[in-house]
This record gives structure tokens, C-alpha cells and sequence, in this order.
């Protein structure tokens, strides 16, 4: 494998010396009994991975897993929290929701007890707290789940009666009580109930989960009302037989956060914001500037969104900005023309914080997702299993923003898998196989608006007015960017094997074929323009519909052999089918047509497990390369192909019963193969990125165009290089415990052309916690040290012109009573 950076080849040789100061350890020290690990340690079977009956320790890839009772004791109450016990994870900020988890430096997926749900960057936050446990997976899904991208998945296990270990269901009905309070008026509300029945003489078990929230939020104008409720049931019908079935309804309704608008080293430095109100431009008073009151001069373009075609194509370093250049002045006269239409009124310095953010108090988030299954587990004497698993999910979702960005979702999927495997022991090895067809249809209905999208025209010292706020498509269903109505259907079939030789080696491999009948067609009538992105201002040239039956095959192979002392080396290779769609789960027309939704993806990933200590200490080292598409809904060049490089540490030791330790190290660089291949890359251009412009005269409206990739290196921004965590916990054994984590993050760029650099920061929590056999209460400190830091906004198009600035110190109190 080629390593691209000297820094990331030091940190390989710095995982190898820890490898083998770990190794050096196996057996040296006396037995441990391991208790209290939280469900942490990586013995027990796993099969969200492969689905096979194999431990994340024997499982010939980078995987962490985070119990119940983690999730509990670190008070974890979202995935940006699974940063600090799960390397290779980290978050940009996707408008400020937790909806998705950025895994190898790409987005990842979601998976419900192992079948992808619909896709979730940014439409809701993805709920953790009704999860049994948690599995985050680096790098592609089994040949079995079916296309997926190759960054990684999260694996939610939902709460369950059935003993996982045993099989046997719990012997006694249990519940919970909670309630949880804390900063900015958090409330939130749990009940639980569980455990066995008798159903026509037959056992059974359930589990009922429910949550309730009615917060605020540090942020102005926002709050968060959320209704959960979620439902399992496990029952045998026979010897032979069992059924599992339940579902989860999630109910949102809150805010997309954009941060801060107006985005400058110096305000990041020092809070120092430009003031001063954009020109009006509401001609008929109605408190809202339609599409057609931005085009003031009837030629079909806005004269406050300079990023037309001569802008792109024309001017200085063959046609991208070169940031820090000091002709921009003359560059932007050329190519742009008068631009006194996009200049402040009365401008100014003043200062704002972190809560002071670019949010109306009408602007809404509102999602409804309904996610159900039922599965069919049948044995037969001969030892062949059959499971078939039925899975539907579907969301309607509302995003409106005032300063112009709206959007919709009415979109559903049904999957059908079955899976037939068996075990066959032999002389000198075990082989597992897997069959499986699968049949999965998704329907889409996606619209979005974007075309008159201004973040900087709101002055954030004062209130949102007319002379900010858009009329919005969703408020008239009309003059739509872009709209899609369609569906697609996946035809699938996949083996795999799995085969464990007496002498510790273990050979992995999978084969999958797909293929896909995608239909896709565009309302023309509902659209501003005659196609999406604004390129096609006429009849006649859009891409009003498409259809394709596209295929492909993905395939993965492992090589692990596991030694006497504990330590097992692999190397794994994967070729990954993947579906190009959008955040509601659309296929785009103009992608159907160039043939580019649908696309390959791969991954070469070697490492190097163990379990020392007596199974008290586990630890994994990774090294990886991985190549994908990756696809924005928002930018003009809907396709970009990356290259990640990586290494990822982990370590969870159970020092004795009452102590556990973990500890995480990331090392990650993204690379845009396509903006290395051209030298530069479109994006909205901030007032840093132009120097000698006073910045008052461009925040008015908006300026775009290309960037060079000279000062970026074609890097993916808003990622950062080291990420270093730890976490542990000590109970005293009276029912008091204490638990912290420290996660430390490198400098990093706003935006792709660096211009504005995001500081460095350490983020320490601490919580302590008693229990009785009854009750429990807790209290956590999180950014105990108030640390000021921010996360990149959709950094490699908006990165230069906002960004979100973080939670400061706040505290969260849980009671809670068991019965």
C-alpha cells in the first residue's frame, strides 16, 4: 500500500511499536477475573458483521462495539458521543443533527439488526438511547447486507428480552422509570418493560421502550420535541421454529443550526463579527423575498449569486481563486461586474458567542420515521438455518430555514432477505456458509430548494426580517431546485464462506451480484428552472426523466491466522457495489443518465488483534486504504471520488473488577481524487479567501466559484488528521461510580481553501453515579473545562462562509428506578 504522507507513515510505525510492546505482554502477568467490563470485551459472538457466529476479536476487521451498559455509565445520548470509545468515527457538522456518522473520514449508514435503513445524513438525529447495544463496523457492509458505502456502518441492536448469550428468555418481567434534566431545560422521559409470556402453551418474550423529550437548546431559537417508542417480540413456536418482530416510531420535531454566517479567522479567534443589514429587496411586502424579487434585473439570474459561468471558467491561475492572492480585487471587477447590489448597509464590528446563530424562530425540522420487521427463524434436524427477514421503513421529513434552503422527504423501502447457512465440522477445519437472496425496493418523493440560498444577508446581532427571509418552495410547493420522483429495485444474491482451520488460520470470502431498475422523473412545472442546479434556465434541455437496470458485483476476502499467545494478524481486501443517492433517498436523473449511479468502491485493510492478560486487556490495530464516490445533493458536482488513508488504535483493558480503561487513536487523511485531477474545485467563496475586500461589501449576497487546491492539497476539510481518545471508570463497589473521557482533536481547515482554521481542542467529561438495587442517579459534566471549539459545516462547499461553534460546559442529572 502506497502511503502518501510522512506523518501518516510514522504513525504506522507507531502502531507497530505499540503492537509489540502489547504482544510482549501476553501471558506475563496473573490471572485476572474479568468483571465489570461493561459488556466492552469483544468475546462474545458478534454477527452484524459477517453473520457468522464470530467474536469481533476472531471477525477480520476494525469493529467496536458499545453495550447497553457503556452507553449508561459514559451517559451517552447521541452518536457524536461514540467519538470517544469507537477510532475512526468522527462527525463534521451536517447542519448541526446527529443524524449520521462520518466513518473513515466518508459518511456512514445506518444498519437496524442488520438491514440499512434509509439514508439519515442530517434529517433527523438518530436515537441511541432504546439500543441494547451498539456495533460500529469500519469499512463495508457483508456481501449479504447488500451495496453499501465503504466508509463503514452503525448497528443498532434494539432492546430485547431474549438473553443473547443463552438464547433462554429473562425469567422475570423487569422495567425502568427515568428521568433525565440538565442545561438549557432538558427533559426527558423513559419507560420500559420487558420480559417472558406463554402464548398457546408456547414461551415468548417482549420488550417495550419509550422516550419523551421537551428541551431547549443553547442555541437561540431552538428547542427539541421528540416522541419514541419502540417494540420487540421473540417467540418460539416450536422446537424448529421462531419469530421475531416489533418496530420503532420516532417522532422530531426541532432545527437544523447552521452556526455562525459572516465566517473570518477573526471571529473564530476572537468573536469579532461583521454587523451592518443587507439592501431590501421584499418589492411587494409580503415579509418574505421570493425567487423572482432576487432577480432584479428579469434576465433569469439573481445579480446576488455571482457564480456564473465566466466566473468558473475565466481569470487568474487558469480559472480557480488562489487564496491569499492580492489581485482578487481586480479578478472579482473582471469577471463579475458591479457587485454594489451584495454591499452592507451601515456596517460594523461587534462581537456574538456561541449560542448567537443563524436560526429564525419559524425555521423547523420535522421528521416522522417508521421502522418495522419481522423475521422467521427456522432449524432443521440436519442443522441448516433458515432466516427470513422482512424489513420496512419509512420517513416523511420537513426542513425549512429562512435564510433560503427548504427541502422534503416522503420516501419508503421494503427489504426481503433470506439467508440460508450451516455449519459442517471437519477433520481439520469448520466451513459456515451463507446463501442469500434478497430483494429490496425503495419509492422516493424528494424535493429541494436551494437556488437563492444566502447565509450571510441575517446579521445575527439582530432578529431574522424581510431582509433575510426566503419564501420558501415547501411554503408554496413550487420553484423547486431540484425534484425527484421515482424508485428503484435491487435483485440480489450473495455466498459466503467462512473457513476455521485447527492450526489457527481462517480464510473469509463472499461474493455478491446486484441488479438494479432505477426510474427517476422531475415535475418540470414545480421546478424554478427548467432542470436542477440552475444550469439549464430553458425548456428543452433538461433531464426531466430517466431509467436504467444497471448491476454489478462485490466481493470481499480475509486471511487471519490466530496464534498460541492471543494475537491475531489479518488482511482483508473488498470490492463494494454502491447505490449513488441522495439525503431522501432519491435518484438523481442527471446520474441515471451519465450512468453514474451506480459505482464501485474499495478497501485493502491489514491488522493485528489480541486478547491478553488473560481476555482481560483487548486491542486492534488497522491500516487501510480505501477508494469511494461520494455524492452531495447540494454541490454542482454531484459526484467525487475519494481516497482515505488511515490507522486506527484501540485498546479496552479490564484492570481489575472495579477499573476499566479505554483508550483510541485515529489517524485519517481524505483525499479528493477528482479536485487533485483538475487542479481545483467549486466552492462558496468567504470573505478570508479575498484579501484587500472589505467584507462588508459581499455579504449581501453570496460569491462561488473554483478554488485551487494549492493551499488544501486537494484534502478533504473539516477533517481532522490525529484524533486521540480515553475513557474509564471505577466503581467503588458501594454503589457509587465515577466514569470520564478525554477526546483530543487536531487543528483543522473550515473550509476547502483553508482560509479559516478551526483550533485545536480537548474535550474532558466527568460523571459520577450511585446505585441501589432499586435506584440510580447520576450527574455528568460535559466540556467540563469549557473548552472553545467548533466543527466544520458542510465544509467542503459552505466551509468557508459558516460553522458551528460548540456546546459550552453543561451539566445533565438522570434518576431512574428499576423494578
Amino acid at each position: 500500500m502506497k502511503l502518501r504522507k510522512t506523518s501518516f507513515t510514522k504513525n504506522v510505525i507507531a502502531c507497530a511499536i505499540l503492537s509489540a510492546g502489547l504482544s510482549s505482554h501476553a501471558g506475563a502477568m496473573e490471572e485476572i477475573v474479568v468483571k465489570g467490563d461493561l459488556g466492552s470485551l469483544p468475546g462474545e459472538n458478534v454477527k452484524s458483521v459477517f453473520g457468522f457466529n464470530k467474536s469481533i476479536l476472531e471477525t477480520p476487521r476494525s469493529v467496536s462495539t458499545i453495550s447497553e451498559e457503556m452507553l449508561e455509565r459514559f451517559n451517552m445520548t447521541d452518536i457524536d458521543d461514540l467519538v470517544a470509545v469507537a477510532p475512526g468515527t468522527f462527525t463534521q457538522s451536517f447542519f448541526g443533527v446527529a443524524g449520521g456518522l462520518d466513518v473513515r473520514g466518508t459518511p456512514g449508514e445506518t444498519y437496524f439488526r442488520g438491514v440499512r435503513r434509509l439514508d439519515n445524513p442530517g434529517n433527523y438525529p438518530t436515537p441511541i438511547g432504546a439500543s441494547d447495544r451498539i456495533d460500529v463496523v469500519r469499512g463495508p457492509a457483508s456481501p449479504i447486507y447488500g451495496p453499501s458505502k465503504i466508509g463503514g456502518y452503525l448497528n443498532f441492536n434494539p432492546k430485547s428480552s431474549r438473553i443473547e448469550e443463552t438464547g433462554q428468555f429473562i425469567p422475570e418481567p423487569t422495567g425502568a422509570l427515568s428521568f433525565s434534566t440538565g442545561s438549557w431545560d432538558k427533559s426527558v422521559i423513559t419507560a420500559e418493560i420487558g420480559g417472558p409470556g406463554k402464548l398457546g402453551g408456547r414461551e415468548f418474550g417482549y420488550d417495550i421502550y419509550g422516550e419523551v423529550e421537551n428541551s431547549g437548546s443553547y442555541y437561540d431559537n431552538s428547542a427539541v420535541d421528540q416522541n419514541l417508542l419502540q417494540m420487540s417480540f421473540d417467540m418460539d413456536i416450536n422446537d424448529n421454529v421462531r419469530i421475531q418482530f416489533g418496530g420503532m416510531w420516532h417522532d422530531f420535531s426541532g432545527n437544523q443550526i447552521a452556526g455562525w454566517n459572516r465566517l473570518t479567522q477573526d471571529l473564530i479567534d476572537n468573536g469579532t463579527y461583521v454587523t451592518g443589514t443587507a439592501q431590501p429587496l421584499d418589492t411587494d411586502g409580503d415579509g418574505r423575498i421570493s425567487h423572482q424579487e432576487f432577480d432584479t434585473d428579469g434576465d433569469g439570474f439573481t445579480n446576488l449569486n455571482p457564480f456564473r459561468f465566466d466566473f468558473i471558467n475565466q481569470g487568474a491561475n487558469g480559472g480557480e481563486l488562489l487564496p491569499g492572492n492580492t489581485d482578487d480585487i481586480g479578478f472579482l471587477e473582471i469577471l463579475t461586474g458591479d457587485l454594489s447590489a451584495l454591499a452592507l448597509e451601515n456596517p460594523g464590528i461587534g462581537k456574538i458567542s456561541g449560542n448567537n446563530v443563524l436560526v429564525a424562530p419559524e425555521d423547523t425540522l420535522e421528521n416522522t420515521v417508521t421502522t418495522l420487521y419481522f423475521d422467521v427463524i427456522v432449524t432443521t434436524d440436519s442443522g441448516w438455518e433458515f432466516k427470513n427477514q422482512l424489513f420496512y421503513e419509512q420517513y416523511d421529513n420537513l426542513n425549512e430555514n429562512a435564510y433560503g434552503f427548504s427541502q422534503f422527504h416522503d420516501s419508503w423501502v421494503i427489504e426481503d432477505k433470506l439467508v440460508i447457512s450451516k455449519t459442517f465440522p471437519m477433520d481439520n477445519m469448520t466451513a459456515s456458509v451463507q446463501i442469500s437472496p434478497s430483494i429490496r425496493h425503495t419509492d422516493f418523493e424528494h424535493g429541494d430548494d436551494y437556488t437563492n440560498e444566502y447565509f450571510d444577508r441575517r446579521d445575527l446581532t439582530q432578529r431574522s426580517t424581510a431582509l433575510d427571509k426566503r419564501l420558501l418552495s415547501t411554503q408554496i410547493d413550487d420553484d423547486y431546485t431540484e425534484y425527484y420522483v421515482g424508485d428503484y429495485t435491487d435483485l440480489g444474491f450473495a455466498v459466503m464462506g467462512d473457513f476455521v482451520f485447527d492450526n489457527g488460520l481462517s480464510v473469509l470470502l463472499g461474493v455478491r451480484y446486484d441488479t438494479i431498475d432505477v426510474e427517476s422523473k422531475q415535475p418540470v412545472d414545480k421546478l424554478l428552472f427548467a432542470s436542477s442546479n440552475n444550469f439549464c434556465p430553458v425548456a428543452g434541455c433538461e433531464n426531466s426523466e430517466a431509467s436504467d437496470d444497471v448491476d454489478g458485483v462485490s466481493w470481499t476476502a480475509s486471511l487471519s491466522y490466530e496464534f498460541d499467545n492471543g494475537l491475531i494478524p489479518y488482511i482483508t481486501a473488498s470490492t463494494q457495489a454502491t447505490m449513488i443517492v441522495g439525503q431522501g433517498a432519491e435518484a438523481v436523473t442527471s446520474n441515471i443518465t451519465s450512468g453514474g449511479i451506480f459505482d464501485e468502491s474499495e478497501l485493502q485493510e491489514v491488522g493485528l488483534k489480541g486478547s491478553l492478560l488473560n481476555n482481560a486487556l483487548f486491542f486492534g490495530v488497522s491500516l487501510y486504504r480505501q477508494e469511494r464516490t461520494d455524492f452531495s445533493a447540494q454541490s454542482i458536482v454531484t459526484n467525487q471520488t475519494t481516497e482515505t488513508e488511515g490507522a486506527e488504535v484501540e485498546v479496552r483493558w479490564v484492570v481489575n473488577e472495579k477499573l476499566l480503561l479505554t483508550f483510541g487513536y485515529t489517524n485519517i487523511e481524505v483525499t479528493n481524487l477528482s479536485t487533485e485531477e483538475n487542479g481545483r474545485r467549486f466552492s462558496f467563496i468567504g470573505c478570508d479567501d479575498l484579501q484587500g475586500i472589505p467584507c462588508d461589501l459581499l455579504y449581501g449576497g453570496t460569491l462561488g466559484g473554483n478554488i485551487s487546491n494549492i493551499a488544501s492539497g486537494s484534502r478533504r476539510a473539516g477533517m481532522p488528521e490525529n484524533i486521540y481518545s480515553m475513557t474509564g471508570t471505577y466503581d467503588f463497589g458501594n454503589g457509587w461510580t465515577v466514569n470520564g473521557s478525554i477526546v483530543d482533536v487536531d487543528e483543522v481547515a473550515s473550509g476547502y481553501s483553508n482560509a479559516v482554521m478551526l483550533p485545536e481542542y480537548t474535550l474532558v467529561n466527568l460523571g459520577v453515579s450511585y446505585q441501589t438495587e432499586d435506584w440510580m442517579v447520576s450527574v455528568s459534566g460535559k466540556n467540563i473545562t469549557d473548552e472553545e471549539y467548533f466543527r466544520s459545516n458542510f465544509p467542503n462547499l459552505f466551509g468557508g462562509t459558516i460553522v458551528l461553534p460548540e456546546l459550552p460546559r453543561h451539566f445533565n442529572a438522570r434518576f431512574q428506578y428499576k423494578f
